[in-house]
């Protein structure tokens, strides 16, 4: 069995009906629940009831509430599969649509073929340069296991842009907190992109996971910008530091990890300014607040998060090379993917610099903005071909 039907396998119950899906409070019934079987065995104590039958009940009341956290986890995931596969429907109707046209007009693997393949790749913003290893890979396949069919590479093109992405790769999705104390993010990218839009839904997200989170308004260059992060963190739930338009942002950046120490705060997000047609300035800029980071919390920041919109294509791959000569990139956040027919362009920032994708935009909602998963990705790009 291919990779392709494997992760269809995974996630083919995805979309359930609506008698079957869970409800929105499923995770609050069961702390509901959870409270009401304290309740009741603190007066089931009273009564001395015997061991045994105290054991028993205990184990049915655990079995309960690991049933009920299942079927929340299951509707958790099923939730954002759903997500992946309506915010890449762009990317999909053109890129897939486009891969099936050219397995129908093809009866054998010629030159011609992968002429019109290679072609269909770059243009989903797959990249030059990833483009070219995919096809050496995929002539490489063809020639040892003696493929004739187009139809025999479906599910093979599928698995090398998989490989593509995971092969001889150390890079993780995983955002790496501190073992004590706060964990700093730093966020990076010119301005446009959706910077404070996209720490806002952050914010959010990470407040879910029971986070007690600070928002740092850093960037006082671009008009607006401390105050419309403010408004997030009002509109969010979360703490807020920030200072007058044209204040230095390094003063900002010191206060807020001031109050994060004292509050005792899990996660602090930094916005920065996105002045890049002025390297040298934001380069300082930059260098200035890593000094104050790294002095006042030893190791920080522990993410430095470049913004992306993933409606730039190529454009994109030339910041994200451009802000690792400038300051050290540990992860990138790609906006809009929804927004494109070139979604593609995941694979070509992973080939071409080197840098995990760590969370994706795929809508306007604060839920849209989603955690990076390659298998949910490639289930979102290809469900419509096999």
């Amino acid at each position: 069995m291919g990779l392709f039907s494997k992760i269809k396998d995974m996630f083919k119950n995805s979309s359930v009906s609506n008698e079957e899906e869970l409800e929105s409070e499923v995770i609050e019934q069961v702390e509901e629940e959870k409270n009401e079987i304290i309740l009741e065995k603190t007066v089931e104590n009273k009564q001395e009831k015997p061991k045994k039958q105290e054991s028993k009940e205990a184990q049915d009341d655990t079995d309960f509430l690991s049933n009920e956290a299942e079927k929340a986890n299951k509707h958790n995931v099923n939730q954002d599969v759903k997500i992946y596969e309506k915010g890449l429907t762009k990317t999909r109707k053109s890129f897939v649509s486009n891969l099936i046209g050219l397995t129908s007009r093809y009866q054998k693997i010629t030159d011609e073929y992968f002429d019109e393949l290679e072609e269909i790749l770059i243009m989903a913003d797959i990249g030059v340069n990833t483009v070219m290893n995919f096809m050496d890979r995929l002539r490489d396949r063809v020639r040892k296991e003696k493929l004739e069919s187009p139809e025999e590479l479906k599910e093979i093109i599928v698995d090398e842009l998989f490989i593509i992405y995971v092969n001889d790769s150390i890079l993780t999705n995983k955002i790496q907190y501190a073992e004590s104390g706060p964990t700093i993010l730093l966020f990076v990218g010119v301005n446009g992109v959706g910077k404070t839009t996209t720490i806002g839904k952050l914010a959010w997200k990470l407040k879910q996971e029971g986070k007690k989170v600070l928002l740092v308004g850093g960037d006082t260059f671009r008009a607006g910008a401390v105050k419309q992060l403010e408004e997030w963190s009002v509109k969010v739930g979360v703490g807020f530091v920030g200072k007058e338009e044209g204040s230095d942002p390094a003063s900002v950046v010191f206060d807020g990890l001031k109050k994060a120490k004292e509050e005792s705060y899990d996660v602090v997000l930094i916005d920065t300014a996105g002045r890049l047609q002025n390297r040298v300035n934001l380069m300082n800029e930059l260098e200035k607040i890593n000094r104050i980071i790294g002095r006042e919390i030893p190791e920080a920041p522990h993410e430095t998060l470049l913004i992306i919109d993933a409606t730039t294509g190529q454009n994109g791959i030339s910041q994200a090379k451009k802000f690792k000569e400038i300051t050290n990139i540990t992860g990138i956040v790609l906006t809009k993917l929804d927004g494109t027919a070139k979604g593609g362009i995941v694979l070509a920032i992973k080939e071409e610099v080197m840098l995990p994708v760590k969370y994706i935009g795929l809508g306007e909602a604060k839920e849209d903005l989603q955690s990076f998963d390659i298998e949910k990705y490639i289930y979102g790009l290809f469900k419509d071909m096999m």
